[in-house]
């Protein structure tokens, strides 16, 4: 429930970064001392980051946390925030600014390699964090560790959360506290692969989430609640309006379309749909800049009765 003193329709903590894109013809890329690719470039961005830049885009009040370096990748960072208009606090972390080498094939499929620096007993002081988490109707938190330290006090303060584990296989230890202590999940099916379900199932039996959602790319999202039976809903994917460039950041926006869904009130199918749309704008252009605007995803969901 929104309340009249709130200054933010989302606070993101965490996961802002720098992608540096290589593409290449196809994945996987050939042995060889010397492979040539076309212009190799940089877009900041990562995926707390581009969530603030995509909801923030679709004309919700937004703020970034976030830990990073005073570097120049870090200055990167700052100004693609500034320039979407995102309300970005940073901490500076002694250990630097995160970045990813991201290899892109020709139809925008992605391989990853991802720089996780920061080091295990990296904070973030209550004193930066808790003034905003107090004025915030919701907050959205990435699987950085620093960012587990906060949970006590979101649940303190009541404020509802979400988390993206991207492509957790149900196993790895990092990813289970925000699995288990957020009260919407989203998740790639890539991940879990046949046991998704069933993941779904486990993180709405063992935790406090409500609401779980699996993104499977081409194949849509299945969307499970505890109230709507033991069999996730599918919800189709959408056809993007232009050609496939870039396949990355597609799972942020999606979240972002769900989240604006979400906060306006809407059915959980119908912020799947909105998000479905989301993702699909975002592969039309190269690092994550196909950002969508509120009008155009409200048209795009009437045009395809959403």
């Amino acid at each position: 429930m929104s309340r009249q003193n709130d200054r933010y329709d989302i606070v993101v903590v965490g996961g802002s970064g720098v992608d540096t894109v290589i593409r290449v013809d196809a994945l996987p890329v050939p042995l060889a001392d010397s492979v040539h690719v076309g212009p190799i470039e940089e877009w900041p961005g990562h995926t707390g980051g581009n969530v603030a830049l995509g909801t923030r885009a679709l004309g919700l009040r937004v703020a970034l946390l976030d830990c990073v370096g005073d570097d120049g990748i870090g200055a990167l960072v700052r100004q693609r925030m500034a320039d979407g208009d995102v309300e970005f606090h940073p901490v500076i972390s002694p250990a630097g600014t995160r970045r990813a080498v991201n290899l892109v094939d020709a139809t925008g499929r992605r391989m990853s390699f991802y720089d996780s620096r920061d080091p295990a007993d990296l904070r973030m002081p209550r004193e930066h964090y808790l003034p905003r988490l107090r004025h915030a109707r919701h907050v959205h938190v990435s699987i950085m560790n620093f960012a587990r330290f906060l949970y006590d006090d979101l649940e303190e303060l009541g404020v509802p959360v979400s988390t993206d584990l991207h492509d957790w296989d149900g196993l790895a230890d990092h990813h289970r506290e925000f699995a288990l202590r957020s009260d919407l999940v989203f998740l790639s099916a890539a991940g879990a692969g046949d046991g998704t379900t069933a993941l779904m199932r486990e993180i709405l039996r063992e935790g406090r989430a409500r609401t779980v959602v699996a993104t499977a790319g081409a194949d849509g999202s299945y969307v499970l609640t505890r109230d709507g039976g033991s069999t996730p809903r599918h919800v189709p994917a959408v056809a993007p309006h232009a050609p496939v460039v870039d396949t990355n950041g597609a799972g942020d926006a999606y979240v972002s379309g769900f989240l604006y869904g979400r906060l306006a009130g809407e059915p959980v199918l119908t912020c799947a749909r909105l998000g479905a749309i989301s993702g699909a704008h975002a592969c039309t252009a190269p690092g994550s800049t196909a950002l969508i605007t509120p009008e155009a995803l409200l048209a795009t969901a009437a045009g395809a009765g959403g």
